[in-house]
This record gives structure tokens, C-alpha cells and sequence, in this order.
């Protein structure tokens, strides 16, 4: 117990030394006079980075995620912001983050990942998509608004160097 409470500080700890601005991260498609941008990291730095992802940091380290998303993908993730996280009905997460409820964690946070790599563009355009869980996400696009299972995508298009991320307002929920 007390090693994985030291994992958490650890990439708690990462988290807010390494605050900036999710605007100033590079965007797929955006470049400026010389193309489009290019990712820095992989889809866990990018995120550590962006500076509002504490709590999903956390959730991936007790799940056993890190490697995972680290690896070469593509990766599509719908990540959810720590204000998602807080809105969960009171002790939801201290409930996940346990040991004996891993399992359930990894489903979770796996449904909010979608084999390879998904533009804002391209989701648009789609009904569903597959997610590693093995569920669906409903997609619905309206105007320049873009939702996933209900969830409003606040930033598309976050590059990471093994994916893209589209920031989402409200932690998904599988079915069943």
C-alpha cells in the first residue's frame, strides 16, 4: 500500500511541477509557417504536461496504464480534466483508486481510449467509435461542437507523439 501511495505523490508531484498551458500544446493540423505542428511527447508526458490531468495521471498509475499509453500506439484518448474528476458523485474516486477495485478502474479508463489516432475532423463524421474496453462510444457532432457518450470536447486535437487527445469535460462511463 505505501508503494503505491508513493507512485501517486511521484506522478502527482510530476504533475504540478510541470504546469503549462494545455492552449500552448502543439495541435494536430495547427503549424505555423513551416507546417504543422509536431507533437513533443507521448500521450502520458502531453498530458502531465497540459497541467490539468492530475487525477488521470493518478488513475493510470494505479490501474498499471502508464506503459500502455506510453507505448508506440496510435492512441486516441478522451481525457477528462481534473474538474471532471471532482464532479463524480462523492467518494467515486478514492472508491476506484483501491486495489481491490483495479479491475473496474481499468475498464473505465480504457473506454476513454480508441485504437488509433482520431481527429476531431474524423470523429465528426462518425456515429460511434470502438473503444480498447471493448464498448462503443457515441459520437455527436453539432456545429463546431464535438461530444463523445455526452461529454463536451473543450480542446480537440492535442498531438502527442504516439497519438491525440481531445480534452473532455465529464469522466465516461461504460455500460453495465
Amino acid at each position: 500500500m505505501a508503494s503505491r501511495l508513493s507512485a501517486l505523490a511521484t506522478v502527482l508531484a510530476l504533475a504540478v511541477s510541470a504546469p503549462v498551458a494545455l492552449a500552448a500544446a502543439p495541435r494536430g493540423g495547427e503549424g505555423g509557417p513551416h507546417g504543422p505542428a509536431q507533437a513533443q511527447g507521448d500521450i502520458v508526458d502531453t498530458a502531465l504536461h497540459a497541467g490539468q490531468f492530475k487525477t488521470l495521471a493518478a488513475a493510470l498509475q494505479a490501474a498499471g496504464l502508464v506503459d500502455t499509453l506510453k507505448g508506440p500506439g496510435p492512441f486516441t484518448v478522451f481525457a477528462p480534466t481534473d474538474a471532471a474528476f471532482a464532479a463524480l458523485p462523492a467518494g467515486t474516486l478514492e472508491s476506484l483508486l483501491r486495489p481491490e477495485n483495479r479491475a473496474k478502474l481499468v475498464a473505465i479508463l480504457t473506454y476513454h481510449v480508441v485504437p488509433g489516432r482520431v481527429s476531431a475532423s474524423r470523429a465528426a463524421t462518425l456515429d460511434s467509435a470502438a473503444t480498447v474496453q471493448g464498448g462503443r462510444l457515441a459520437i455527436r457532432a453539432s456545429g463546431s461542437t464535438l461530444s463523445v457518450d455526452g461529454a463536451r470536447v473543450v480542446a480537440p486535437d492535442v498531438a502527442a507523439s504516439n497519438g491525440v487527445i481531445h480534452v473532455i469535460d465529464t469522466v465516461l462511463m461504460p455500460q453495465g
